[in-house]
């Protein structure tokens, strides 16, 4: 097996309380190669407190109700060691709060991964045109743009990040370390995403966030990346979503969160320390 060179290396990941989630998966994947881990979740309280029995979107956003206590008790049962913090990042102070809680804890921030974010299906199509549009077949139920929901997007998906980016690179040249990374979460639809088209516009904001901050934080030994995932299954793919997209994937299946998490670990690795603001895709052949 290969060494990745993370055992006691610090590790945050955003958004880590869905029990079937990549945050999950990528934290048992560092415990397993011996990092500490500090996992961070938010339950929003605009989030309906809803249940499903099965994949889907009210199956998948009942998960965003949990705690981190179910992910901890996993990484424990690896021989892990993990703690949690709960922390809504339109707080200004929260991110501030969040680092100062890792460093009280395991000392310095060292592998950062931006895997926290919200989704909402919208389109530009009035409504009376959506059966002329077949880019609509999969998300019928797709709500028209709104600015307040292109604000709340932008705000998680692509201002959050950048902020914990900052305070990251902001420590880690004050305390003057000279080896950090981070991996940044997107889609592999961030280019053109009709139907999702402000979840997309926020992940295209996150990618170029990614080669800004490769290319200004890598003098100090901070490499940046981006994932840009296809289809992965969550709980928020259905039987009927799940027979749609497998034409559209070469290897002929959805992928799982654990070999997201694979990737993840990776970029983070020493064996990693050459490539930097780079975006890659993720997703079986789902986007080339």
């Amino acid at each position: 097996m290969i060494d990745p060179g993370l055992r006691n290396r610090t590790v945050l990941i955003t958004g880590a309380n869905n029990p079937f989630g990549i945050g999950t998966a990528a934290a048992i994947a560092f415990a397993s190669v011996g990092a500490k881990l500090f996992l961070h979740f938010f339950r929003s309280p605009d989030t309906p407190a809803v249940t499903g029995d099965g994949p889907g979107e009210s199956f998948y956003r009942a998960q965003q109700l949990n705690t981190c206590e179910q992910v901890m008790a996993r990484v424990t049962a690896t021989g892990g060691e993990a703690h949690s913090f709960e922390a809504d990042f339109a707080d200004s102070t929260a991110v501030e709060r969040l680092f100062d809680a890792v460093e009280r804890t395991f000392g310095r921030v060292e592998v950062l991964i931006n895997n926290a974010a919200t989704w909402a299906a919208d389109t530009f199509v009035p409504p009376e045109a959506r059966t002329r549009n077949p880019f609509l077949e999969l998300w019928t139920n797709a709500s028209p743009f709104s600015g307040q929901v292109f604000t709340h997007l932008m705000s998680v998906n692509a201002c959050a990040p950048a902020m914990l980016i900052h305070e990251f690179a902001r420590r880690h040249v004050a305390q003057g370390a000279r080896w950090g990374r981070i991996v940044n979460i997107s889609t592999d639809g961030a280019d053109c995403f009709p139907s999702e088209i402000t979840y997309g516009a926020s992940k295209l904001a996150l990618e170029s966030l990614t080669r800004s901050a490769a290319y200004e934080l890598g003098q100090f030994g901070i490499t940046v990346n981006a994932l840009a995932l296809g289809p992965v299954q969550t709980g928020w793919i259905t039987p009927e979503l799940e027979q749609a997209l497998l034409p559209r994937i070469p290897l002929g299946r959805l992928g799982t969160a654990a070999e997201v998490a694979d990737a993840i670990v990776f970029f983070s690795s020493e064996q990693g320390g050459w490539i930097t603001g780079q975006r890659v895709f993720v997703g079986g052949g789902h986007r080339m």
